[in-house]
């Protein structure tokens, strides 16, 4: 255990005796002896922000991840003075402030302790750089334990880790390696079934230490920048998380072709390749709505062009594969080549648009193109130029997404994979060096790329994938886990780290599906298809270059499981798109890791690979070779078995059968799930009528169905449907309530209910009051399905 005298000696210093306070509405101001000034901000009754800053100032306050729409205010407020406290209390929480140090601690309103500083705040001097390196230190509580952190590709339960947050490009990075392309510096506590989360805002290369370093000490700290962080309270996690995708802001409402299978590869060409590869889909009848082109579609890797010789008429290509239903998506690097005759390079090095070294000449690195310069993304101009760059593959040739990949920036020939540390960024009017910027340069060209795909698709709505991240990076697209690599391991960590990225804001993720470095066999591209079809991006890429991965390619064994579980995502489409909805809306994660579903359980504390898949889908995949099944934990409640609707007990383990064309997947007793045909593609068919699985439960359970045209903005105007079912089941009948708002009207004009695990056949039934024949809604006593108009208020069912 190191002693405060021996972090003395080390260089580190701590805050001494208050003297002096001050107090603006909502935040509050203490000055040290030592000139240490701690600022503490209540956003919310759960929501409280500090900030510390040394020699008697704070830091121009600036972030990238924060929301400037987030919800503020709260209900209560007050401060009281003791001899040895500041004691500052909303409606949810009591923070006691010790005036001696500035440590604290926080409790909530039963008195409860949820959190305290261990050493709290101390700092040094970086003598190397200037400024100071941040640290901030708490107690652990014994049994305590720790999530989030966005895709670090270890354990869900980080107890016992220490990690770090540096976007870096880790080809085939393996299991525990640390760290990878995101940089997501906010985690969640979990003891004594309270949650709390800490999202420490700081852009410089961080780290966090879980009880590694000190047994019963959890700290985390920077390389420079400021101490600024947010503590946000629960005590469900559920709670923490939406808080936190709240203050880093919200999602948007993705189209829904983007949650539709896609096929990418490094690289499809010449254009007959594309044109054979989108027609065998078609052929084989396998559903996909995005198809890929990698970097050779450019002229000599040149962003912004095509090379001629493999795609002679893009826009007729892009024009002909739409009319089949797929879109396109290309890639799009930071890196643009030095080539005076390019006009991109000569219209940025006319601007000064591109990032300088600190003596002056522009940053240069080695990228697919050869020799390039970046622009600064972190320039308001130079996002506005990027942004109109897309005028012409967006709305002239008609691409429907843009994916940026190596923007860490990855750079090729040097030890440390990206810029030099000297390099200057504009940081919107707060300039510094690489070491700041860095962790965000991927999500501000996200950003520029997102406003730009934004404003020449409109009408409808943009989709963009980003290979790095920063905590913010949300509000403009969705993004995938990197180069991973066609291993058993690799799917294991697949699954945790989508999970992962959920808790952490950022739901719309994938991985690279059968792995992206080096060649699967066949059984592990069906397993992996499978895990793949529950998570929110859904895309199949390889770099091709042991062979390749389309479903077709290992053979007719694995060609029908993987059509089989890619349309039945197609069927899922309305349940995942309402998911999306939740997300986009309130902050609700797509995936919830069981933990997540039920914290006062504490066998769930340390499980990694089961789900809850939307509102009531539970997932657990088949990680290992050779499964003829696995063994599972079921959380508590009831689940029905989703392929043969066997209703089991949860809060325990069980075995589930699952050979390879099959997974455990489970429904939560009194879930609604709502179903579409099978379709080749997002709006290939008319919705004719909307199936309706209705899982009996005895007791009260919630569900809800999400729709409007499935692009573009006028749900935003009301042009949405928003159905609310209820559910109620008792012994001898089930009560079926709908409560409708918004005013989209659907295709289809009724529901095709099936009624599972419904303890008796119904005799009567009555829809909105009034009993109805059995044959006017074509009640069938086998398949127990009827027909109801879409319109309904109330289905009563009687034994």
């Amino acid at each position: 255990m190191i002693t405060n005298t021996e972090l003395k000696e080390l260089g580190n210093q701590f805050p001494n005796q208050i003297v002096k306070f001050e107090q603006d509405v909502d935040t509050f101001r203490f000055t040290t002896e030592n000139d240490v000034i701690m600022e503490m901000q209540v956003l919310r009754d759960s929501v409280l922000r500090f900030r510390y800053g040394t020699r008697g100032k704070l830091e121009p306050d600036f972030s990238y991840a924060i929301d400037e729409d987030g919800l503020r205010g709260y209900n209560h407020l007050e401060i009281t003075e003791e001899k040895d406290f500041y004691i500052i209390s909303t409606s949810k929480l009591v923070c006691k402030i010790e005036k001696a140090s500035l440590q604290h601690k926080i409790y909530d309103k039963k008195g409860n302790l949820i959190n305290e500083d261990e050493l709290g705040f101390h700092y040094e001097e970086s003598y190397e750089f200037g400024g100071n390196v941040v640290k901030m230190s708490k107690k652990a509580q014994a049994k305590e334990s720790f999530y989030g952190l966005g895709d670090k590709p270890m354990h869900s339960n980080l107890k016992g880790k220490r990690v770090q947050n540096w976007v870096t490009d880790e080809y085939a990075f393996g299991k525990d390696k640390d760290p990878i392309y995101k940089s997501i510096p906010f985690y969640i506590g979990l003891n004594n079934n309270q949650a709390y989360g800490v999202f420490f805002d700081n852009s410089f290369r961080s780290f966090f230490d879980f009880c590694q370093e000190r047994h019963a000490v959890t700290s985390f700290w920077a390389q420079g920048g400021e101490m600024n962080y947010y503590f946000i309270y629960g005590p469900d996690m559920p709670q923490v998380v939406k808080s936190y995708t709240n203050l880093t802001g919200k999602a948007e409402l993705p189209p829904m072709w983007a949650l539709g299978y896609h096929q990418c590869k490094w690289s499809y060409y010449p254009e007959s390749r594309v044109r054979e590869v989108a027609s065998q889909f078609r052929a084989l009848q396998i559903p996909c709505d995005g198809i890929y082109l990698d970097i050779d579609y450019m002229d000599g890797f040149r962003c912004f062009t095509w090379n001629k010789e493999y795609f002679p008429d893009p826009k007729k290509m892009v024009s002909d594969l739409d009319k089949d239903g797929f879109k396109t998506v290309v890639i799009i690097d930071p890196g643009i080549k030095i080539d005076k005759d390019y006009s991109v390079y000569s219209e940025a090095l006319e601007k000064d648009y591109f990032c300088k070294r600190a003596d002056g000449p522009y940053m240069i690195g080695k990228v697919w193109p050869g020799e390039c310069n970046f622009p600064d993304f972190t320039k308001p101009e130079v996002r506005t130029w990027w942004s109109g760059l897309f005028k012409e593959l967006i709305g002239e040739v008609g691409v429907k997404g843009v994916w940026n990949d190596m923007n860490e920036p990855a750079v090729m020939e040097v030890p440390n994979k990206t810029f030099p540390n000297d390099v200057r960024h504009d940081y919107d009017g707060h300039p510094c060096s690489h070491r700041k910027a860095h962790n965000v340069y991927g999500t501000q060209m996200a950003r520029a790329t997102y406003n730009g795909v934004k404003k020449y698709i409109y009408p409808k709505r943009p989709f963009v994938i980003t290979r790095s991240a920063y905590s913010g990076a949300q509000r403009y697209g969705s993004s995938w886990t990197g180069d991973n690599v066609a291993s058993w391991e690799h799917l294991w960590v697949a699954n945790i780290q989508v999970q992962r990225m959920c808790i952490s804001g950022m739901s719309f993720t994938g991985t690279d599906i059968g792995g992206f470095a080096e060649q699967p066999t066949g059984e592990l591209y069906a397993r992996w298809i499978q895990l793949g079809v529950f998570h929110p991006f859904c895309r199949t890429h390889s770099s091709g270059h042991h062979g390749d991965q389309e479903p077709w390619t290992f053979g007719e064994e694995v060609l029908d499981i993987s059509r089989k579980f890619i349309e039945l995502r197609y069927t899922l489409l309305p349940y995942l798109y309402t998911a999306f909805y939740e997300y986009a809306e309130e902050g609700i994660p797509i995936l919830k890791p069981i933990f997540y579903v039920d914290q006062e359980d504490e066998q769930t504390h340390y499980r990694t690979d089961e789900f809850v898949f939307g509102q009531h889908i539970l997932v657990c995949p088949i990680l290992e070779p050779n499964s003829k099944g696995r063994r599972m934990y079921l959380p508590r409640g009831l689940w029905y078995n989703f392929w043969t609707n066997e209703l089991l007990s949860g809060g325990k383990e069980i075995w589930v059968d699952a050979d390879l064309d099959s997974m455990p997947i489970f429904v939560k007793s009194g879930g609604i799930i709502p179903r579409y045909p099978v379709q080749q593609y997002v709006g290939e068919k008319q919705i004719e009528e909307l199936k309706l699985q209705v899982y009996y439960k005895n007791g009260v359970e919630k569900s809800t169905v999400f729709e409007d045209a499935q692009d573009g903005y006028d749900y935003k105007k009301g042009r949405f449907s928003l159905r609310n079912f209820k559910l109620t089941g008792k012994e001898n009948d089930m009560v079926l309530q709908q409560f409708k708002s918004g005013n989209f009207i659907t295709e289809y004009d009724s529901f095709k209910i099936e009624l599972i695990g419904l303890p008796f056949v119904p005799k009567k039934i009555q829809v909105d009051n009034v009993y109805v024949s059995l044959d006017d809604v074509y009640f069938d006593k086998k398949k127990m399905t009827l027909k109801v108009s879409k319109d309904f208020s109330e289905i009563h069912f009687e034994k």
